[in-house]
């Protein structure tokens, strides 16, 4: 334009007019002049209406904010209509601190070949950074997105300042890179975050960031040190598909905390609070530990985190599956394993519990049998599969207090076999054993005994009855008390069958016969066997009770009484002296298994 239409151009615009200049050069002094065209007399700020900047180059600076225009200075634009910048060049500084944008904002595809600054922005429509590309700093501190903020595909070069950045809306970054610096340090989601499959290989900084929906990082790439945390978020922290390539402290209170087919290539520490943990086909190269942190956590200024969109749920940190994790480098210490599928995870004898990790309970209480028999479970620590397989062959699947049901219920081709439950019972007790946690070890021994014999695919009749008669008689050399009431029904057997048919009514007399031939006497002495003679009802007196109560006692400790036995007699002591020592064995090995530690 000649100087007088542009004269002309700009006398003519008031504050809050629409401005169409798409595909414009401007240097610095022309954007002044257009913003000193547009500056409102009452607020001292310039004003525009709808703004196309689309495709314009900006070759010097483009200060929308902290600008002098003669004697009079404005900190920040107002544009009450759409704020169109896309595809804009940016060849210096880029400032749009404290700007309102009442309506739409889109910078996508724009170039910032300088420092961008939206610091203290208000953004009141939606806001859409995406395939932008930061070449400078970038700062978004303190900034107010009020629709949704889209920056996927963007390109960080430089820092890149979220810092006390609120998000009221959906805050999407997938697929955008970070070269620099990424610093969300007490940012505020109050919708989801999504940073899926984001690169960073510059610092990341979550601390004190709070998300009141889900946080989405799936597929992201970490390759530097990341501070992730502390971190609040009211629903899902989806890490799944995420590489973290350096090691990492995650500091999270969220309900869910998703990390199947995460790969930590270095040490982790997760401390979370209030997650149920998905770690399902996860890759652990070296050393992770997921503990249970009791107390919320603290930011940098030692203050506690506000957990207060958590505060209906259990504190509590739940493992929801191991399945296909290699255990060898996993820590877990003071978590909630009740609904653990462990069933497809490797290495589960190298797996370390640490503190109080708690494992889900057998049903208490009585329960009744096709409703006739009564019976009641022993209590004992279980796997989840256990519950899984015992509800799908009840007769009802989930009855109050009784085994629960699992997420493939009642499909029996997706529930998990007794042979790979065993498997995992077995490895879980070596595990227990190498931490020195006997009654730990114990109870994990019960249940891959109890899956052998409930075993008929995959173990033979002879070997499913002896271990029938090992539970009945001892719960597998675990229960003293069965082992006792054995050994006290035997010992009363074996009792009543001496008083009856073991000793003799009377004590045989030996009668000695003999001849004298000159000097010499030959004897012959003959014992006769020792016999019944009265009645049945004869033999049960207190004295053959007393009698036959001391042979019995001598015979669980593999001694003779010196009583005289009947042939009937001397058979049942004998298998008196070979199965109660075993009953006694086996209670004392089950005592013993319960207090050692």
């Amino acid at each position: 334009m000649s100087e007088s239409d542009r004269r002309a151009y700009l006398a003519a615009l008031t504050p809050g007019a629409d401005i169409d200049h798409r595909g414009t050069r401007f240097t610095e002094p022309l954007l002044h002049t257009l913003l000193q065209a547009l500056l409102d007399p009452v607020t001292g700020q310039p004003s525009i209406g709808i703004a196309a900047f689309d495709e314009a180059t900006f070759t010097g600076t483009a200060r929308f904010d902290k600008v002098t225009l003669g004697q009079a200075k404005f900190r920040l634009a107002t544009f009450t209509g759409h704020a169109g910048f896309g595809g804009v060049k940016f060849a210096g500084i880029a400032g749009f601190g404290e700007a309102t944008f009442s309506s739409t904002a889109f910078f996508g595809g724009a170039t910032f070949g300088g420092d961008a600054w939206f610091g203290g922005a208000a953004f009141g429509g939606h806001a859409w950074f995406g395939d932008a590309t930061f070449k400078g700093n970038s700062g978004f501190g303190a900034a107010t997105f009020r629709g949704t903020a889209g920056f996927g595909r963007a390109m960080f070069t430089g820092e890149a300042g979220f810092t006390r950045t609120l998000f009221t809306g959906h805050a999407g970054f997938g697929e955008a890179t970070f070269t620099g610096p990424a610093e969300f340090g007490e940012a505020r989601f109050a919708g989801d975050a999504g940073f899926a499959r984001t690169t960073f290989t510059g610092h990341a900084w979550f601390g004190g960031a709070t998300v009141a929906g889900t946080a989405t990082f799936a597929g992201a790439i970490f390759t530097t040190v990341p501070v992730f945390g502390p971190l609040v978020c009211g629903e899902t922290v989806d890490v799944s598909g995420t590489l973290f390539e350096a090691p990492v402290t995650m500091e999270v209170a969220a309900r869910r905390l998703s990390c199947a087919r995460t790969r930590w290539e270095s040490t982790a520490t997760l401390r979370l609070r209030y997650a149920t943990v998905d770690l399902t086909d996860a890759v652990l190269s070296s050393p992770i530990a997921v503990t249970a942190v009791p107390a919320p956590f603290s930011t940098a200024a030692v203050t506690a985190s506000d957990e207060s969109v958590l505060r209906a749920h259990d504190p509590g940190v739940r493992v929801a599956s191991l399945r296909g994790v290699d255990a060898a480098y996993l820590v877990l210490t003071g978590t909630d394993l009740s609904i653990c599928l462990f069933v497809g995870a490797f290495h589960l004898d190298q797996l370390r519990l640490e503190g109080r990790c708690t494992f889900a309970r057998a049903p208490s209480g009585i329960h009744w049998r096709h409703k006739i028999w009564p019976y009641r479970w022993t209590h004992r620590r279980t796997l989840a599969e256990e519950h899984h397989w015992r509800a799908l062959v009840a007769d009802n699947p989930a009855p109050p207090r009784g085994w629960q049901i699992g997420p493939n219920h009642p499909d029996p081709g997706l529930a998990p076999g007794l042979d790979d439950v065993a498997a995992a019972y077995r490895q879980l007790r070596k595990a227990f054993e190498d931490g020195k946690n006997e009654p730990g070890a114990a109870d994990f021994y019960y249940g891959e005994m109890e899956m052998r014999r409930h075993n008929r695919a995959g173990n033979p009749a002879g070997e499913r009855g002896l271990l029938w008669a090992y539970w009945l008689i001892s719960g597998y050399g675990l229960r003293a008390s069965r082992a006792l009431a054995c050994l006290g029904v035997a010992m009363a057997v074996t009792v009543l069958t001496l008083a009856l048919w073991g000793l003799p009514t009377n004590a045989p007399t030996s009668r000695s016969v003999g001849t004298l031939t000159g000097t010499t006497i030959a004897l012959t002495t003959d014992s006769p066997a020792p016999a019944l003679t009265t009645s049945i009802r004869h033999r049960l007196t207190a004295q053959r009770v007393e009698s036959a109560s001391r042979v019995v006692v001598n015979s669980v400790v593999f001694r003779s009484a010196g009583q005289n036995l009947t042939t009937t007699g001397s058979f049942i002591e004998m298998a008196s002296r070979i199965l109660e020592p075993v009953l006694l064995a086996l209670a004392v090995l089950a005592v013993r298994s319960r207090v050692k530690r």
